[in-house]
């Protein structure tokens, strides 16, 4: 029930590691209600929960509000990571409208229309001063850029895109999606936001170029055919003196590939994109997201270190975006390869730690197999990335 003293807009959010869905909801949620009418839940739900009665649950109790989410590889509170847990990030009070909406699409054809479908929620949400259009999409069904391209469509350039796509804990099986309580798969969920106040994104991944810029003179989709006209993949081992296993056997590849990404340059930044395949025959590289023919594209190095500080900085670089206005909240969405390389490291719970944040501003997420983030110029689909919105 609202009291007199409920913040006009809030956002709060509850975690549980509990394997029992009713604790666990109970849980996650108590922090939640506590605050009175929420206006959207977003639930991060690892696969190892019940997701079909967690997702039924959760909607029971918010009743005829906005409540959509998705699986996930880990989950992210304010300062450690989660393993088979669930996190529930709300917002609520008279400051926000929302609608929701959901697209279902094919491994054979993509999520451009489903996210073009469910982006028509937008259509329906009154307008506030400003809109954000958040997206969760499956993360194992075709290009994700298309997500983004989908959402675009309907959206226009004028309203910021946020996001990432669902995982399942690494088995890169199938993902889920949740709309009202329904559980889906090959889908994108997505939520309209508008708010009195405003909402910003930052974006961060400590990658810096190891090479010159290079054109991608051949790719196809998700495979890079070749760099400056040489194959792709022997311009990949050269530039990083792979060893010979590297060069002969892919499952060291993909261990190898996991800290070397591909960076495509936008007007204003570098979008990394996670390589995580090779095909020695044909001399190619395989990734997660669209590489275009006639890009400028970079090879990347970084360190533990410098995705510690982008970790660190993102959530002061959102803040930076919201007009002088405190920020109520924060969302963080983080690659599972970065949570690997960490994890790999013993420095997982070091990512977590997120100095510019004061105490008791509530800070919730999860470990993605891609993120979205779009406020301007091209892309906005992003790997090896941590993208966090901030809530004014």
């Amino acid at each position: 029930m609202t009291t007199a003293s409920e913040p006009i807009r809030w956002v709060r959010v509850g975690t549980s590691s509990n394997q029992d869905p009713e604790r666990a909801v109970a849980e996650a949620l108590a922090p939640v209600l506590e605050m009175g009418q929420t206006k959207l839940a977003i639930l991060f739900c690892s696969p190892a929960q019940d997701l079909s009665q967690v997702s039924r649950l959760v909607k029971q109790a918010i009743g005829d509000n906005e409540v959509i989410g998705c699986s996930s590889a880990g989950e992210l509170i304010r300062d450690h990571a989660l393993s088979g847990g669930l996190v529930i990030w709300a917002l609520g009070g008279d400051g926000f409208n929302v609608t929701t909406g959901f697209g279902l699409g094919t491994p054979e054809e993509g999520l451009r229309n489903a996210a073009a479908e469910a982006a028509r929620c937008i259509e329906r949400v009154e307008r506030k001063q400003h809109t954000l259009m958040f997206l969760l999409a499956d993360g194992l069904c075709g290009d994700q850029m298309e997500v983004v391209r989908g959402a675009y469509d309907v959206c226009g350039a004028h309203v910021p895109l946020m996001g990432g796509c669902a995982g399942d804990d690494m088995a890169l099986q199938s993902t889920r999606q949740i709309h009202e309580g329904t559980l889906l798969t090959h889908a994108v969920v997505a939520a309209a936001i508008s708010s009195d106040a405003p909402m910003a994104i930052g974006i961060a991944h400590g990658w810096q170029p190891l090479s010159e810029p290079m054109l991608v003179t051949e790719s196809h989709g998700t495979t890079v055919v070749s760099l400056d006209d040489r194959p792709a993949l022997d311009v990949y081992l050269d530039a990083y003196d792979a060893p010979a296993e590297v060069r002969e056997n892919p499952e060291a590849f993909f261990r190898f590939a996991h800290t070397r990404p591909i960076g495509i340059a936008r007007r204003n930044r570098t979008e990394i994109r996670y390589v995580y395949s090779a095909d020695y025959e044909k001399r190619t590289v395989t990734v997660f997201a669209e590489v275009p023919q006639g890009a400028m594209a970079y090879l990347m190095q970084g360190s533990c270190n410098s995705v510690l500080e982008a970790t660190a900085e993102v959530c002061a670089l959102a803040e930076e975006s919201l007009e002088g206005h405190p920020a109520r909240g924060f969302m963080v969405l983080e690659c599972v390869a970065r949570k690997s390389m960490l994890d790999q490291e013993g420095l997982l719970d070091a990512s977590l730690r997120l100095p510019t944040v004061k105490e008791g501003i509530s800070v919730g997420g999860f470990y993605t197999y891609g993120e979205i983030a779009r406020t301007d110029g091209a892309g906005g689909l992003h790997n090896q990335t941590v993208v966090a919105l901030a809530v004014a």
